[in-house]
């Protein structure tokens, strides 16, 4: 069993940053596919950044390529989301979610297992 506890969300005005963390206990996270997720009021749940296990390509959803970063820390068993020139549009609830199987494909929020409770992002104009 995998539990994930996200932390890092805030206010923060348009334009700037926040770097999101999540932190992994249960098992080690090196071999997992992790992803960040989020969803804002009224909205279905929607994909946001995925890094394979074990390294390899980075995806994002488009809306945020360019001014986010997924990475992780093994060492650390965490993964972070480095976000950038934030809008107001990225005002969500941001879920971390894991999966040791890559099973739809991992834009797919059927894919992941393991969800955190989540961290509230919220950009003001």
């Amino acid at each position: 069993q995998v539990q994930l506890v996200e932390s890092g969300g805030g206010l923060v005005q348009a334009g700037g940053s926040l770097r999101l963390s999540c932190a992994a206990s249960g098992r080690a996270l090196n071999t997992y596919h992790m992803a960040w997720f989020r969803q804002a009021p009224g909205n279905e749940r929607e994909f946001v950044a995925a890094i394979p296990g074990g390294g390899g390509t980075t995806h994002y959803a488009d809306s945020v390529k360019g001014r986010f970063t997924i990475s992780r820390d093994n060492a650390k068993n965490t993964v972070y989301l480095q976000m950038n020139s934030l809008k107001p549009e990225d005002t969500a609830v941001y879920y971390c979610a894991g999966t040791y199987y890559s099973g739809r494909g991992l834009k797919e929020k059927t894919t992941y297992e393991y969800w955190g409770q989540g961290t509230r992002v919220t950009v003001s104009s």
